[in-house]
């Protein structure tokens, strides 16, 4: 692994060693990252990296959670990218710090013959740490592609370094957090959104034991109290004392489709195809496909805690992009980004964006009227699944014709949805949820697609790995959004994976083919055909195990249409 052509794109944005590691006076390795752990196990993996590149025990790696205090910026943990982007970084980082630490070791034991052997270097009889060195090398240099990545070295089945306190019950999560003068606090969510406060009666909740402060802004209204008991009772209060005006959406579950399709639209082509007609197109089927909104539901709820000093602000967060969050808290207040400091504490895991930055903005607001003093906020179940992001709701309509032997010649996709990202520093306004209702604020804007070379948002998979004619199709996002929506696992994926293997099954099925045996007959990727192949062996296709009774299918696609490749045979009862 010479050269940086083919280098980590963290590596960019933060080009020098000193971004990624720090050796410490007890042998030690700091080791930055910018993702973060989010159950996903990449705080295991990423040590992993760091010790096998400088041949150390996992036990003298410490991976520092990422912070904006030190931690390179990568962005958000998402898309499947940490290992890729951040661990292919710290190998080209460690193999380069090998070469520096060796060169001084061999200059300060006056031999060429000096070794890298279990974490020292040594000639023999005399050795040295990387401790021993660091005050004599220099680490404030850009990554330059020295050296070469080990090809032994520790063993890559480090068991997982975080699963040990979690199922033990010991404090790790954020939740389990105490600071001194540690306060909590509640926020009253509107009744819907665009709820505005029309009347509010404080003198209650204020009367209440152990309240410290009722904070209203605009429409925001919340409280800080002295224990998590008192919060919940005196939040219960200030919403029986609020009284709301506005006007709901009338979008109903059963309209949902019909709204769908008919809202106004930013549209987009698929692909470059042209929707001339086939040579050979003597059938066709056309079906509609579709999925409601989705929530996250976690196991844990939100939770962020906050402290004010002066005019500067703390945050601990389990965001999955510590820097975007200090942007949008930022921007929403007003602020230079370097008086906002986060840090990421783990916290409930996620698949996509859930709202670990909206309680991080409750938590600001909430702990600023009460300086100096740190304040706690966790969503109740309510809050979790009422405002958090969901995964937006989809239709995809597919029109397809093939010949009688079962080739395709034509497929036209039209997929119809809100965006699929409206994580923070992403869109023109601040998203976060507070912000919408503050006093100066304004309702988060409609969610944006990544771009189709990102992997796309509503229209990720919806190109087919199959070998057709021409394919056509228009990307319709929806420029209103009556329900918040952004990232949830495989974005528009979900949903058009679905579509496709069940058209194709379908097809199969008017033709009167099996369905592996159609499936190979329309692809010629090497790949594609491999992976079939080998889960129809390994399911002993087309058996079925429990007789004609059972259902069996089978299903397949690669990773945003650029990774993995990936089969599946399912046995339905």
């Amino acid at each position: 692994m010479s050269g940086v052509s083919n280098s980590s794109p963290s590596l960019v944005l933060n080009p020098l060693l000193s971004d990624w590691i720090r050796f410490t006076d007890d042998d030690v390795v700091e080791a930055y990252t910018g993702k973060s752990e989010l159950g996903q196990g990449i705080s295991t993996a990423l040590t992993q990296v760091v010790a096998r590149g400088l041949d150390l025990n996992a036990e003298q790696v410490r991976m520092i959670a990422p912070t904006t205090l030190v931690s390179p910026d990568e962005g958000f943990t998402a898309g499947s990218l940490s290992v890729q982007h951040s661990g292919s970084a710290l190998m080209q980082v460690c193999a380069q710090v090998r070469v520096l630490f060796l060169a001084e070791a061999q200059r300060q034991l006056g031999s060429d013959l000096v070794q890298l052997i279990d974490g020292r270097f040594t000639d023999g009889s005399r050795h040295l740490s990387y401790s021993d060195l660091a005050p004599d090398v220099h680490l404030d240099v850009p990554v330059e592609g020295l050296g070469e990545s080990p090809q032994a070295g520790l063993p890559w089945n480090l068991p997982r370094i975080d699963l040990t306190d979690k199922i033990l019950g010991r404090p790790r999560y954020l939740q389990d957090l105490r600071f001194p003068g540690q306060l909590f606090g509640l926020v009253v969510r509107p009744p819907y959104r665009g709820a505005t406060i029309d009347v509010v009666d404080l003198a209650p909740t204020k009367a209440h034991n152990g309240v410290v402060s009722v904070v209203i802004d605009g429409s925001f209204a919340g409280v800080v109290a002295d224990t998590e008991i008192h919060v919940r009772e005196a939040v219960t209060i200030l919403a029986a004392s609020i009284s709301w005006t506005g006007v709901p959406d009338p979008l109903t579950d059963s309209a949902l489709t019909d709204f769908l399709v008919s809202a106004p639209t930013v549209d987009s082509p698929l692909t470059d195809g042209v929707a001339t007609a086939p040579a050979v197109e003597t059938n066709s089927l056309t079906t509609r496909f579709s999925r409601p909104f989705i929530a996250h539901g976690s196991i844990g709820t939100s939770s962020a805690i906050a402290q004010w000093h002066g005019s500067e602000v703390t945050v601990w967060s389990h965001t999955q992009g510590v820097y975007p969050l200090r942007s949008d808290i930022a921007r929403a207040l007003d602020l230079d980004p370097e008086s906002v400091t986060v840090h990421h504490v783990e916290g409930a895991g996620c698949y996509g964006h859930n709202p670990a930055d909206d309680v991080a903005y409750d938590a600001v607001l909430l702990s600023r009227a009460v300086a100096g003093s740190p304040v706690l906020v966790t969503w109740s179940r309510e809050d979790e699944l009422g405002w958090g992001p969901l995964g937006p709701a989809m239709v995809v309509d597919l029109s397809t014709s093939f010949a009688d032997d079962g080739h395709l010649t034509r497929w036209d996709w039209n997929g119809y949805g809100n965006g699929h990202s409206s994580r923070p520093s992403t869109l023109p306004s601040p998203s976060l949820l507070a912000f919408a209702d503050q006093l100066g604020g304004s309702p988060i804007p409609p969610a944006n697609d990544p771009p189709l070379t990102s992997g796309g948002g509503t229209a990720r998979n919806a190109q087919p790995a199959y070998d057709i004619d021409v394919v056509t199709g228009t990307i319709r996002r929806l420029d209103t959004m009556p329900i918040r929506s952004s990232a949830m696992r495989s974005l528009g994926a979900h949903l058009n994976v679905f579509a496709t293997e069940s058209q194709v099954d379908d097809i199969a099925a008017t033709l009167g083919i099996d369905p592996v045996a159609y499936r190979l007959s329309n692809l010629s990727d090497p790949r594609a055909i491999a992976v079939i192949e080998r889960v129809a062996a390994m399911s002993n296709w087309p058996d079925r195990p429990g007789g004609e009774s059972h259902g069996r299918g089978i299903g397949f696609a690669r990773y945003k249409n650029t990774g993995a490749w990936c089969a599946v045979v399912a046995d339905v009862v």
